[in-house]
């Protein structure tokens, strides 16, 4: 049986998996599995990844389920676009400023506070990605999950590790765990549960669609928990949730920008910080990096930092609700803005930056799929830190997202907490194209709040320029990261244990103030997934991170 905190220690080589026609990479070996048995069974990319969503709301609660949000990405082949899918929610209608100063909330938004949740979005976003480019509608997608639920399953050892983590700080704090402590623990690596609640949750959606969660029972169970706690989510503003969503759209163009001369890379828009990460790989561009190097060095890790520095100063300034915003996203990637900011870094010291980070690390799940039409989809699903609220609905099987943690009280500020708004959004899936032509070249992503664009950075240079042609999947998610904590700019950086100390010595001369993270503990770099499609041969390699219980598969 596996130790009940394994060390994350990389102790053996993992190759890429390859194929001919579809492939699936997830952070849950049964996750992955059940994508494959959809492709197998004639689904396309989006019944596979919708069929995945909810597998892993049964498997790994702690990171991800119904009571989360959702943002997708999706090469549709036909028409050779990529369409970014909005699976936020909002913010109740009577959450404002007054409410949070009423109950002495000042500086910071607590993450575990009743009022940081927002309504859940996932539940809307599988319905629209499977009803848009779905074959085989939803409730076929999701009966895979429910049997799961029903029948049991085990948990890996960094799942419990991380189930455990969020019992004792999010669960027990809030004070009904339910149906995510079986016997009134957490479960340990190899045992084996059941989610009985949750199984009959998504057996009403997969019977009526998502109108059974934001409406009737479900909703009105959902505001009750909240409320009881002191919050103020109310039935109707769970209602409002799908005529919001059809009022405003949930689809939009991807965001993109170009890394060297070859590839595309692609972001949601905001509310999601996907721009956070364009921007710095647009400073690189701007200071002629070069990041061809077969390994990184002192001198790539130092402008990489530097430019995901002041991107996130850029993204903590203006990003918000796009209704809010009082700079339009695409003047963030400005050719003229993005020359003022690269001349801002100095390749010999770092810079002086303002504050102006919300707080909160994340554990989430991210995940994605390419079917046998080369059609892609891109997928994080989160409840935000873990179990997000720790409030257990009664009788439903997963926990309440604390979205509302990233909202701002900075009065003014676009970001500002207020009703019926989506706050900054953690959650970035990301795809590659070729740019010359826009084929698919394939998705990616890396998990874990502010962690997201900073591993998407360093995972698209390792996958793209190292050596000139990049790296295999696998071999760009095995090396080691740095983060920097929160993404405040303001603050050091950590760097992963088996960082090469030449990378150490050479940050730590250009001002840089470091840390080494080690054990279960890396989990602050993030967990990702990559499938890579060869655009002339079809030819798919897929890779899935070693710092999580995940599995990549390809046929």
């Amino acid at each position: 049986m596996p130790a009940r905190d394994p060390d994350l220690i990389f102790r053996s080589r993992r190759s890429p998996v390859c194929g001919t026609r579809h492939a699936a990479a997830s952070s849950q070996p049964l996750a992955t599995w059940i994508g494959m048995r959809i492709l197998e069974n004639g689904g396309s990319a989006a019944d596979a990844a919708v069929a995945m969503a909810a597998v892993l709301a049964v498997v790994e609660p702690c990171s991800t389920g119904l009571g989360g949000d959702a943002f997708a990405l999706y090469y549709d082949a036909e028409h050779g676009a990529v369409h970014a899918l909005n699976g936020s929610g909002r913010s109740p209608s009577a959450l404002t400023p007054a409410v949070m100063a009423s109950h002495n909330i000042a500086g910071a938004i607590p993450p575990l506070s009743p009022l940081a949740v927002t309504v859940p979005g996932a539940c809307g976003a599988w319905a629209d990605l499977s009803r848009r480019f779905g074959r085989l509608g939803l409730g076929p997608c999701l009966e895979p999950a429910v049997e799961l639920a029903e029948s049991g399953f085990a948990i890996g050892p960094v799942t419990a590790s991380l189930w455990r983590d969020g019992m004792e700080h999010q669960l027990i704090p809030a004070g009904d765990p339910g149906d995510l402590m079986p016997a009134g623990r957490a479960p340990a690596a190899g045992e084996r549960i059941t989610n009985k609640a949750l199984a009959g949750v998504l057996k009403r959606i997969a019977a009526d669609g998502p109108a059974a969660f934001y409406q009737g029972e479900i909703a009105a169970t959902i505001a009750r928990a909240v409320q009881d706690k002191g919050g103020v989510l109310a039935p109707d503003d769970l209602a409002r949730h799908l005529e919001a969503n059809e009022a405003e759209g949930v689809w939009s163009e991807s965001m993109s920008t170009t890394l060297g001369k070859k590839v595309r890379i692609h972001e949601c828009p905001p509310n999601s910080q996907g721009i956070v990460a364009l921007i710095a790989l647009a400073i690189l561009e701007a200071v002629d990096a070069n990041l061809s190097s077969p390994s990184p060095s002192a001198y790539d890790c130092h402008l990489m930092v530097e430019a995901l520095r002041l991107a996130f100063a850029e993204a903590h300034r203006h990003v918000s609700d796009p209704r809010s915003m009082d700079t339009p996203a695409e003047a963030l990637l400005d050719p003229e803005r993005i020359t003022e900011l690269a001349c801002l870094v100095d390749p010999e010291k770092c810079l002086s930056l303002p504050e102006g980070s919300p707080p909160g690390t994340s554990d989430t799940v991210y995940f994605c799929v390419v079917d046998g039409q080369g059609n892609a989809c891109s997928m994080v699903n989160s409840n935000y830190l873990g179990f997000g609220s720790g409030i257990v609905p009664p009788g439903l099987g997963f926990s309440l997202q604390n979205r509302g943690a990233n909202f701002s009280l900075q009065a003014g500020h676009p970001n500002e907490v207020g009703p019926n708004k989506r706050p900054y959004h953690t959650i970035i899936p990301s795809m590659a194209t070729r740019a010359e032509d826009g084929a698919l070249l394939g998705p990616f992503g890396v998990m874990g709040g502010f962690m997201q664009p900073q591993g998407h950075v360093q995972v698209a240079v390792n996958l793209f320029c190292r050596g000139g042609d990049g790296l295999d999947p696998q071999t760009a998610l095995d090396l080691p990261r740095f983060c920097i904590p929160d993404g405040d700019p303001t603050s050091g950086v950590a760097l992963e244990d088996g960082m090469d100390i030449k990378i150490t010595l050479g940050l730590a001369g250009t001002g840089h103030m470091l840390g080494t993270v080690t054990g279960m503990e890396r989990s602050l770099f993030g967990r990702g997934q990559i499938i890579l499609r060869n655009p002339e041969s079809g030819c798919l390699a897929a890779g899935s991170d070693p710092r999580a219980d995940g599995l990549a598969l390809a046929r």
